[in-house]
């Protein structure tokens, strides 16, 4: 399995397996900074040189977490971070902001919080609804022209909304959510990124952690984990759902692998040019992982795994 790729129409070379890195300072429950420092440093002795974050987790907290795990170590890596979706002081979520001037705001607080003077890769996490898609793009355009940002990035996308946002600038990826129990993207967007030469990224390819089979119940989540306002995560989407589990779990029991690397290789095996970023705060998950490279899904393995799947998912994503 082809290990590596180039982003978009970029330079920048990536392990398709990179590390979400959004649990390490908030909403899946307890997290502690001295063990996400070390996945994060181990993340790199493994060959991952691809991080994604977003200056709203933990409102700011996850930039500066990698800014002080990365400090010096800047040139061997690839980080994506995003904007738009405003906080407050305590953290209460405050709506979209896609104006020119806030971007700008937004960008150098990203810089300073990461401790960097150019972002690889930026990303507009939602679009505004206020503000046109040509207006917001046009502006991150102008801090590629600063020299600020190396490349653009648009999360959540519908297939117009790319159209639109690359004939203003070239985008290097899309982010939208992909995994086996969320097909979406399969309707529209992998064709429309291979036609235009987007990278396609994968965010919670493990299905926000259940397709691993951790997640059996909510009782199974710490209290002040997010995922229990999610309407996938009610006790009976879960009990419908573990079906999507149960067909992972059979072929990764014949091929004596974990049901993780079952669905991340799936999700590579789509087309060479797919990223995931599965997110992790543990050592031996990030190993466990990677080691979705090494498995091997034939055709017929992968038909299986069409025909096997339920045909929908129980509860929406939001």
């Amino acid at each position: 399995m082809k290990q590596t790729t180039t982003l978009g129409h970029s330079t920048l070379q990536v392990n398709r397996i990179g590390l979400g890195c959004m649990g390490m300072s908030e909403f899946y429950g307890s997290f502690n900074e001295e063990e996400s420092i070390n996945t994060l440093l181990k993340a790199i002795d493994l060959g991952v040189n691809f991080f994604d974050t977003a200056d709203m987790y933990g409102w700011g907290a996850n930039e500066r977490l990698l800014g002080k795990a990365f400090k010096g170590r800047w040139d061997k890596l690839i980080l994506a971070t995003k904007f738009a979706v405003m906080r407050g002081s305590n953290g209460e979520f405050l709506g979209l902001n896609g104006k020119p001037e806030y971007i700008r705001q937004a960008c150098e607080q990203s810089l300073q919080n990461l401790g960097v003077d150019v972002i690889d890769l930026y990303y507009m996490h939602r679009q505004d609804p206020k503000v046109q898609i040509e207006e917001i793009v046009g502006a991150m355009s102008e801090l590629v022209k600063q020299g600020k940002v190396k490349h653009l990035g648009i999360c959540e996308a519908n297939a117009e909304m790319i159209r639109r946002a690359h004939a203003v600038h070239p985008l290097t990826a899309v982010q939208n959510e992909y995994s086996l129990w969320s097909r979406e993207p399969e309707q529209e967007i992998l064709d429309l990124c291979q036609e235009l030469g987007i990278t396609f990224v994968a965010y919670s390819p493990l299905g926000r952690g259940f397709l691993t089979g951790a997640i059996k119940s909510r009782a199974d989540l710490e209290i002040s984990d997010w995922r229990l306002t999610l309407p996938r995560f009610t006790d009976e989407a879960i009990k419908e759902n573990l079906k999507f589990v149960e067909v992972v779990e059979q072929i990764a029991q014949d091929k004596k692998v974990s049901k993780a690397q079952i669905a991340l290789a799936w999700i590579l095996s789509q087309n060479d040019e797919i990223v995931a970023i599965p997110g992790t705060r543990k050592i031996h998950r990030l190993e466990e992982n990677l080691g979705a490279f090494k498995v091997e899904l034939t055709n017929t393995d992968l038909v299986t795994i069409q025909n096997s799947m339920p045909s929908q998912t129980i509860g929406s994503r939001y």
